[in-house]
């Protein structure tokens, strides 16, 4: 019988691995599910609740890690937790593979086999185990809730006795899967949206969810896109054009959503200070890219702060703060991806090495890292990892 372990995160991170759903179906596959006692606690999901699934509640993380085959964790374990596994066990986790490269070299010589959820190819087959999409799409609703909070003004226009109140006018920087949504939350909440990306395909998009699109429409936009879907970088030519075009478009903004990431690079800059300073006093900025330095110059990660009367915000995990729909859905990420590993007949536990999901998310194998992408170390700077950049080209 396969064991799957999922042991408690970090102080930091409210989200977990498991949830009774996806217990109840690992059973279904003829795994035994240990979780450590009060892991599912901060997403809402009892040990009560998880042992009527059918998991096993252990007292301490070395009981649910002892002689596992496959442990399933949210953040990056560390080297002592693995080395409580089977050897040559599994791990799937966002293991933020770019960052702290000795940390994954010392996972690495564990000798598990290190999975890591954030490098899912972008093909069909592998949709319902994108945790970049899953995780990005809550940090998009709440950026603009969050927004709201902060702007201290209504949204939708309201026309009263007393006068009109006007809509708050929404500017999302980047369209994809956290920006779209912000696009979409925006528009139900009544302001009037705008919305702005290098990649040519957002257009219909932006238009689709009700927004109008901002962007510099020359000969190197219609080619800023690699063929797995993620902006290319932009050349200084485009970018000058394009920070011209934002900067006159930012002053009449009220509220501000960045979500430009290319994976593995710090984050592009989008807003200057100066630009920041055109802002009217009252305006909001949340930054969703604060974990890789933020798309706006006076971002400070994890903090918000005020400058001239404009509030910045650099949260880190925004998803994080719906940790119940998080994890819900990373739990069912997990599943899906250890469910193309079962034989469903025998219930046995095999990888398959030659298989394209493999390939893509396999980090470390044997006691090394091998994935491509990680044949050097990252040059961006280490940061604490976020789900709310797991906003894919956004």
């Amino acid at each position: 019988m396969t064991i799957i372990a999922v042991t408690s995160e970090g102080q930091t991170e409210p989200r977990t691995a498991v949830s009774p759903e996806t217990v109840k179906k690992f059973k279904a596959l003829g795994c035994q599910v240990r979780v450590e006692s009060g892991a599912g606690q901060r997403s809402r999901f009892s040990d009560e609740t998880l042992a009527a699934a059918g998991a096993e509640i252990m007292k301490t993380a070395a009981e649910t890690l002892a002689g596992a085959d496959i442990l399933l964790k949210v953040r990056r374990p560390s080297p002592d937790e693995v080395k409580a596994l089977k050897p040559g066990a599994m791990v799937a986790a966002m293991i933020s593979p770019h960052d702290d490269r000795a940390g994954l070299d010392a996972l690495a010589a564990t000798g598990a086999n290190l999975f890591s959820m954030e490098l899912m190819p972008r093909i069909t087959r592998a949709q319902s185990m994108d945790v970049l999409s899953s995780q990005a799409n809550l940090a998009g609703y709440k950026a603009v809730i969050d927004a709201a909070a902060m702007f201290e003004q209504a949204m939708p226009m309201m026309m009263t006795a007393a006068g009109t109140v006007p809509a708050a006018r929404v500017f999302i920087m980047g369209a994809g899967v956290a920006g779209l949504q912000a696009i979409a939350t925006a528009r139900r909440l009544g302001a009037i949206v705008t919305a702005t990306d290098v990649r040519p395909a957002s257009k219909e998009q932006v238009a689709s969810l009700g927004g109008k699109f901002i962007a510099v429409e020359d000969d190197e936009f219609k080619q800023a896109q690699t063929a797995a879907g993620y902006a290319k970088p932009m050349s200084a030519e485009y970018q000058k054009k394009q920070a011209e075009l934002v900067a006159n478009h930012i002053k009449t903004q009220d509220i501000v959503i960045t979500t430009a990431l290319i994976p593995g690079r710090p984050a592009p800059r989008l807003i200057t200070a100066a630009m920041v300073d055109s802002m009217k006093s009252g305006a909001v900025i949340v930054d969703l890219a604060a974990e890789r330095g933020g798309n706006c110059e006076l971002t400070q990660p994890d903090k918000v702060v005020e400058h001239k009367g404009v509030t910045i915000a650099g949260p880190l995990n925004l998803a994080g703060e719906i940790p119940v729909n998080a994890s819900s859905l990373y739990a069912k990420n997990l599943l899906a991806f250890l469910d193309t590993m079962f034989d469903k007949k025998t219930k046995a536990f095999a990888i398959n090495w030659d298989d394209d999901i493999i390939k893509g998310t396999l980090v470390a194998k044997g006691g090394a890292v091998i994935h491509p992408s990680l044949s050097q170390p990252a040059t961006a700077p280490a940061a604490p990892a976020a789900a709310n950049g797991a906003v894919k080209g956004a």
